[in-house]
């Protein structure tokens, strides 16, 4: 199994809302130190970090994303999920989903486990 798995939609349309997906294998995602993300990377630029969903269910955003992003998690079916509202052709990118692992003093040590990302592309 694939520890973690984006899925969701390829193209959205500028003014929607994206919508994705991630889909964590092997483990619980109220393991205790274990925070879960969402990054991004345009075409032709670096990693961008969205925001994640810690383990106490907790969030935290990138204060550049906060106002149209969203992440929730259900437990039972182990998936995080993100929304990024009123999209435009400058969201295109890569999204993954990833792990953070922090120590017991939740300084971060790595991240731990990424999914293998999905190209989402904003275009009408």
């Amino acid at each position: 199994q694939v520890p973690l798995q984006e899925s969701g939609p390829v193209l959205v349309k500028p003014s929607q809302t994206l919508s994705l997906t991630c889909t964590v294998s092997g483990v619980s995602i109220t393991t205790n130190y274990y925070y879960w993300n969402w990054i991004r990377q345009p075409p032709g630029k670096g990693l961008e970090w969205i925001g994640y969903i810690a383990d106490s269910g907790s969030t935290y955003y990138s204060p550049s994303l906060k106002s149209r992003t969203s992440i929730s998690r259900d437990t039972s079916k182990k998936q995080f999920t993100l929304q990024l509202s009123s999209v435009t052709p400058e969201d295109t990118a890569v999204y993954y989903c990833a792990r953070a692992d922090y120590s017991d003093s939740y300084y971060l040590v790595a991240f731990g486990s990424w999914g293998q990302g999905t190209q989402v592309t904003v275009s009408s």
